[in-house]
C-alpha cells in the first residue's frame, strides 16, 4: 500500500507535532516507555491487520476528488471571531482563535461575554460559497469546533455550543447546502485533541489541573506516559465529546472531508481509537493527515505538510500544505501582513508542480462578512484561474527537473509550463525535456510557438516578447505519445539573468544529523550542519559558458567559522560574519563551461556546535 510505511514529519497549527513515542524520565523511565509502547502497537497492530487495511482498499477511489480538486479553502470562524484578536480593549497578538488561552479566559465568561452575544447577522452562506467558487476553489473545510470546545452547530452533545447563541441558525447546514449547490465539496476542520471547556479533556490549565497546557503539568508533553493513571481522564472526554460530536457530524452534514489537528496532545492510540470510529461509519469521507500518524505509518487518506508555507520540503504521495493570507488563521482586526495574490498564484502553481495541493485559509468576522482584504485576495485568484485554472485541476507532479523560470504540471500528454519570469530573449528553455513535442502554445490560444531541440535533452519555446499574465504566463506543450523520461537528469542553470535559486530543501544529503524547518518565510532551511562529513549537493548543467556570481542565504550565531563551496573543481570559502538574522553572504564568481556539475556546501572543519541552517545557494548570470 502506498501509505504503508511512510514516514510523516508534520506540523499541528501553531503547535509543531510530537513523535508519538517520546522519551520519557523519571526512575520508572523504561517501564513507562515500554507501557507507551505496548499501549500503542496494540493499537497500531489492530489497525495495520485489521479494520485500517480494509479500509485502505478503497482509499484510491475516496481520495480521487481531492486530487482532481488541487485548491481548496479553510474556513476558521468561531465566537472567537468577534473579539478579532481584541480583549477587554487589549490587543492580543498571534493565532487571533487562540484568544481563550492566550489571554486564560474562564470557560463561564468565555460563554458569557462571547459565546451568548455572538451574532452574527451577515452571515451569508450562499454568498460565501460563491465567492469561494469564484476563487476557482473546489472544496472548502471550516472549523465546526475549533480548540475553544465550541460546537457552531447545534450540536447534541454538550451545551457549549452556538444554540445557545443570540444566532438563531445552523450556519453548517447552510454552508453544507450552499456546497452543494455550487458544486463545492464540504467538509468539517474538528480538535479532537485540544478542548479547552471540558473539564477531563488536554489542554485547559488555568480552570482545571489538566495536562496538554502551556504550564506543562504532569510531564508536559508527555504526559500520557509520565501520567498513565490520568489518561483515563482524556478516554472519557473522548467517549463523552470527541467520537459522538464527529459522528454526529457525519450524521447530519454528510461531510466530504474531516480535518484534524494536534494529535499529539493524546496518545496514538487514542488517535487511532478515533479513526476507527469514523470508519465505522463512513468509509467514504477523507480523513486528513493529521489525526493519526506514528513514526512508520500515516494512517489518514494524505499527508499534511508545513502551516503559512512559502517553500515546499520534498513528499512521496499526497500531500496538502494551508497557507492564509496573513498569519492568523481566526479573523484579527489587527493583523494587516496579507500577502499579495502574486504569492498565491505561484505557490498554487509550485504545490501543484510537487504533487500538492493548498488549503488556503481565510477568518471571516464576527458578524458574518468575509475580511475584505481576504476578499481583495480571493478575487485576484479567482481572475487567474478562470483563465488558467486547467493548468492546475487534476494535474499530477512534474516530470522535469526544477526550472528557473517558474514551475511545471502535467496532465496526460500536456506540460503545463507556469513562466514567473519572462524571457528577456524571448526564449524559453524547458531543461530535461526528452520527448518529442507535438505543438506549443500559450493556454487560451491556438497559435503554435515555435519549438527548437536543443540537445537531447532540452527544448525551447520561442516566446512572444511580453507575457499575457504578470504573475504566471501558462505555456502548453504537447508531447507525442509516450512518457516523459527525465531519469533525475539535472537542472539548467539560467545563463540570461534570471537568480538559479538551489534551495536546501532539494539537496541530496550526505552524512547524518540533519533536520528541516517547516517551510514558512522564515524556516525553509536544512538545519544541523556542524561536521565535515556533512554535505548538501545539487546537480546542475550549463548548455554555453558563463559566469555566475554565487551567494549564500543562512543563519547562524558561530561567527568566523567557515565553509565551502564547491562547484565542479572550483572551490570558494564563505565566512560566517559578526550579524545577526538572515545572512545573504557572497562568496564570489565561478565560471563554467557547457556541461554537468555538482555543486555542494559543507563546513571547512568539524564544529561542536551547529555551523549553520541553509536556505538556499544563489547564482545569477554576470557579465565578467
Amino acid at each position: 500500500m502506498k501509505y504503508l510505511k511512510q514516514l510523516i514529519l508534520s506540523v499541528g497549527v501553531g503547535v509543531i507535532a510530537a513523535p508519538a513515542m517520546a522519551q520519557v524520565k523519571g526512575d520508572d523511565d523504561g517501564v513507562l516507555s515500554q507501557k507507551a509502547a505496548s499501549r500503542d502497537q496494540q493499537a497500531i497492530d489492530k489497525a495495520v491487520n485489521g479494520w485500517w487495511k480494509t479500509s485502505m482498499k478503497a482509499h484510491d477511489s475516496r481520495i480521487e476528488w481531492w486530487r482532481e480538486a488541487r485548491f481548496g479553502c479553510f474556513i476558521h470562524w468561531g465566537v472567537y471571531s468577534a473579539a478579532g484578536g481584541e480583549w477587554k480593549g487589549k490587543k492580543v497578538g498571534g493565532y487571533a482563535e487562540h484568544l481563550m488561552r492566550k489571554e486564560k479566559i474562564r470557560r463561564g465568561e468565555y460563554d458569557s461575554l462571547l459565546i451568548r452575544t455572538f451574532n452574527p447577522v451577515d452571515f451569508n452562506a450562499d454568498a460565501w460559497v460563491k465567492m469561494i467558487k469564484a476563487a476557482g476553489m473546489r472544496y472548502l473545510v471550516i472549523t465546526a469546533k475549533h480548540h475553544d470546545g465550541v460546537a457552531m452547530y447545534p450540536t447534541a452533545i454538550g451545551e457549549y455550543s452556538i444554540k445557545n447563541s443570540a444566532f438563531h441558525q445552523d450556519p453548517m447546514a447552510e454552508l453544507a447546502a450552499a456546497c452543494k449547490k455550487y458544486g463545492i465539496r464540504f467538509g468539517f476542520y474538528y480538535s479532537h485533541a485540544f478542548d479547552w471547556e471540558h473539564p477531563d479533556a488536554p489542554g485547559n490549565d488555568w480552570d482545571y489541573d489538566n495536562p496538554g497546557g502551556d504550564k506543562d503539568l504532569h510531564g508536559g508533553r508527555n504526559w500520557f506516559d509520565v501520567h498513565p493513571e490520568l489518561l483515563p481522564k482524556a478516554v472519557k472526554y473522548v467517549d463523552e465529546k470527541a467520537i459522538p460530536q464527529i459522528k454526529e457530524l457525519i450524521a447530519k452534514y454528510h461531510p466530504d472531508i474531516l480535518w484534524f489537528d494536534t494529535p499529539h496532545k493524546l496518545p496514538l492510540s487514542e488517535n487511532i481509537r478515533i479513526l476507527e470510529a469514523i470508519r465505522s461509519v463512513d468509509n467514504n469521507v477523507v480523513v486528513n493527515g493529521r489525526l493519526a500518524r506514528s513514526n512508520d505509518y500515516s494512517f489518514g487518506d494524505y499527508i499534511n505538510t508545513s502551516d503559512r508555507p512559502a517553500e515546499f520540503y520534498p513528499v512521496t504521495g499526497d500531500w496538502e500544505a494551508i497557507p492564509t493570507t496573513n498569519e492568523s488563521y481566526g479573523y484579527s482586526k489587527f493583523d494587516d501582513s496579507h500577502k499579495p495574490v502574486s504569492f498565491f498564484i505561484r505557490l498554487l502553481a509550485k504545490a501543484a508542480d510537487r504533487g500538492g495541493n493548498l488549503l488556503m485559509n481565510i477568518g471571516p468576522e464576527g458578524n458574518g462578512v468575509i475580511d475584505p482584504r481576504d476578499t481583495v485576495i480571493l478575487h485576484g485568484i479567482g481572475s487567474w484561474m478562470q483563465r488558467y485554472g486547467n493548468s492546475i485541476y487534476g494535474t499530477s507532479a512534474s516530470p522535469l527537473p526544477i526550472q528557473p523560470w517558474g514551475e511545471v504540471t502535467q496532465k496526460d500528454n500536456k506540460l503545463f509550463l507556469h513562466v514567473f519570469s519572462w524571457p528577456k530573449n524571448g526564449v524559453l528553455t524547458v531543461g530535461g525535456l526528452t520527448g518529442k513535442v507535438k505543438k506549443a502554445y500559450l493556454m487560451n490560444t491556438t497559435t503554435a510557438l515555435k519549438t527548437a531541440v536543443v540537445n537531447r535533452t532540452d527544448v525551447n519555446v520561442i516566446l512572444p516578447k511580453s507575457p499575457p499574465d504578470t504573475i504566471n504566463s501558462v505555456v502548453v506543450v504537447e508531447m507525442m505519445p509516450g512518457a516523459v523520461s527525465t531519469a533525475n537528469l539535472p537542472r539548467e542553470l539560467d545563463a540570461e539573468g534570471i537568480m538559479n535559486r538551489l534551495l536546501a530543501y532539494d539537496a541530496d544529503q550526505t552524512g547524518k544529523g540533519f533536520s528541516r524547518g517547516d517551510g514558512k518565510t522564515a524556516s525553509y532551511w536544512v538545519a544541523g550542519i556542524a561536521r565535515q562529513d556533512q554535505v548538501l549537493s545539487w546537480k546542475v548543467k550549463v548548455v554555453k559558458k558563463t559566469t555566475f556570481s554565487l551567494s549564500a542565504k543562512y543563519l547562524s550565531d558561530l561567527a568566523g567559522q567557515q565553509y565551502t563551496v564547491k562547484v565542479g573543481e572550483q572551490q570558494l570559502t564563505g565566512t560566517v560574519p559578526t550579524q545577526k538574522g538572515n545572512i545573504n553572504e557572497s562568496l564570489g564568481k565561478v565560471t563554467l563551461a557547457p556541461g554537468e556539475y555538482v555543486v555542494s556546501l559543507q563546513p571547512a572543519s568539524n564544529n561542536t556546535k551547529e555551523l549553520m541552517k541553509l536556505f538556499e545557494l544563489q547564482l545569477t548570470a554576470v557579465s565578467k
